[in-house]
């Protein structure tokens, strides 16, 4: 799949609703332009269903005690260096808080990934994962620039993408190779031609001052964040530009800062190796017999053996799509994410095994926006905008070739498709600002910076080098040996007592904490 190297965790509540059918932004008002956008009044109104570029579905159902989720609309400079310029409008949504008026710190301010995910469809998914940082904060999420209803990247249109997802992404020819690089530049002429105004304006630098100006409109004096994934660059950027206004932050599934976007997706290739090699190990240590082979290594040749028969011949997967080896690996990579998706996996790989793609499809489909009616939310085009204004290299064909080998030793089954993906940016209208994001932070309060050892989408490591990055007295690295995408959501109490703990009541935990 093309732009693979950022592999997305915010569409697993997403592929949780699709299977479960399979296998039986929010609007608002604000005030008219000011010339100070800062002292604008938010209109809070009952949220309206998501839009397409959100990914679709029904309003958020009110939270477990019978509040209602609110939602606004804020607005923001399109460019920041020409501030009393053209605004954009950006889509928020909130849970007041649920304790008294007189422990309230303030909103708490979420970004759940991608770059490209919905902060507003998300956070109502997951809001009662939350519930006790409700009692101290409002709970507050956003739709990022360039994403879901504020100002949506748009790149090709539903038929197109479902044929732009049924290529072959893993290219073993010269006649293969060119058919990936035609279709990117296709994809990528229609990004610039639909979304020229605002592709310059959505790297990670200009949603961190977006945060900047929402810590202000909310009323805060300091932000209170938590950053899952890309939402942990989001949140090292700002704090680097920002180190005396952050509050409170909390990292979690942290993407490491000091890599190139190659070194990036070799890390992920690594990654992913490391959660199939788990998946299997946990098949088969299973007291029932594994369905999907007899031995960890059996496991893993059937699945390549799969993937080969599906790149010469692919079966039926959702009419009247096939499931091709792309999309086969794509769904794998999808139900990697969760350890509680790998029954999902296992029933998905049975059924491919007798000519049935179906759930190998909707874990596709999910991991590429695309829901059961068959429309894309944007998050592929924001995910791509956003990578490559914030991404300086640009790769060609002949630099991937010369690397394949690399990433095949990282990963058999994950490395072409990774190696590959580095060329989504290759013929980018926009140029990408570094190699590598800025989170240097001196004068910065303690920010908790969470890692999971068994994360195949930002693996263990960057952790640790966020960090160091952030610098000494900044980053406090916590250590879950756990299994997905991320730890709080695991509901460990040992990393749940650690976050809410400096959330609520600033106790840092000690440096190098381990959990479990």
């Amino acid at each position: 799949m093309p732009n693979a190297s950022r592999l997305r965790a915010a569409a697993l509540t997403a592929t949780a609703v699709t299977l479960s059918a399979l296998l039986a932004g929010c609007g608002g008002g604000s005030q008219e332009d000011d010339e100070n956008l800062s002292q604008q009044k938010l209109s809070w109104k009952e949220c309206p269903a998501p839009s397409e570029a959100e990914g679709g579905g029904a309003a958020p159902s009110p939270l477990p005690d019978g509040d209602e989720w609110q939602c606004a609309t804020m607005k923001a400079p399109l460019d920041y260096d020409d501030p009393e310029g053209d605004t954009i409008d950006l889509a928020l949504i909130r849970a007041e808080s649920s304790g008294a008026a007189d422990r309230r710190i303030g909103s708490l301010i979420f970004n759940f990934g991608g770059p490209g995910g919905s902060g507003v469809t998300t956070l109502p998914a997951f809001g009662q994962d939350y519930a006790e940082l409700r009692t101290r904060y409002d709970l507050v999420s956003f739709d990022p620039r360039g994403v879901g209803r504020s100002a949506p990247v748009e790149c090709l249109d539903d038929k197109q993408l479902d044929t732009y997802f049924q290529q072959d992404a893993t290219p073993d020819d010269a006649a293969e190779r060119t058919e990936l690089v035609d279709n990117t530049e296709k994809f990528n002429a229609a990004c610039e031609k639909n979304s020229k105004k605002v592709l310059p304006h959505v790297p990670t630098t200009d949603a961190a001052r977006d945060m900047d100006l929402m810590r202000q409109v909310l009323g805060d004096d300091k932000l209170y964040y938590f950053g899952i994934s890309y939402g942990t660059e989001l949140g090292g950027v700002y704090a680097h530009l920002f180190p005396k206004r952050v509050g409170r932050a909390v990292f979690d599934a942290v993407v490491d800062p000091t890599q190139t976007p190659e070194q990036g997706s070799l890390g992920q290739a690594e990654g992913f190796q490391l959660a199939l090699d788990n998946f299997a190990e946990d098949c088969v240590s299973q007291v029932e017999d594994c369905p999907i082979g007899e031995t960890a290594d059996d496991v893993k040749s059937r699945i390549a053996r799969l993937l080969k028969d599906l790149d010469r011949k692919p079966i039926p997967g959702i009419f009247p799509r096939e499931l091709t080896q792309t999309a086969a690996t794509g769904g794998i990579a999808q139900a990697l994410y969760s350890k509680d998706f790998w029954e999902y996996l296992t029933e998905g790989l049975q059924q491919a095994y007798d000519g049935d793609g179906r759930v190998l499809m909707v874990l596709s489909d999910s991991l590429n926006g695309r829901n059961e009616n068959g429309q894309y939310s944007n998050i592929t085009a924001a995910n791509v905008a956003i990578n490559c204004a914030d991404d300086k290299p640009r790769y060609d064909t002949a630099y991937v070739e010369s690397k394949l080998p690399e990433f095949r030793k990282a990963s058999p089954l994950f490395g072409d498709f990774l190696a590959w993906s580095m060329l989504s940016c290759t013929d980018w209208a926009v140029a990408g600002a570094a190699d590598h994001p800025d989170v240097s932070a001196p004068g910065a309060p303690p920010i908790l910076v969470i890692g999971n050892t068994g994360d195949p989408a930002t693996p263990y490591e960057g952790a640790g080098r966020m960090a160091e990055a952030l610098g000494k007295g900044v980053g406090v690295e916590l250590t879950y040996k756990g299994q997905g995408h991320g730890a709080y959501d695991s509901k460990d109490k040992c990393v749940r007592n650690a976050a809410d703990g400096y959330l609520l009541d600033g106790k840092v935990p000690a440096a190098g904490t381990v959990c479990p």
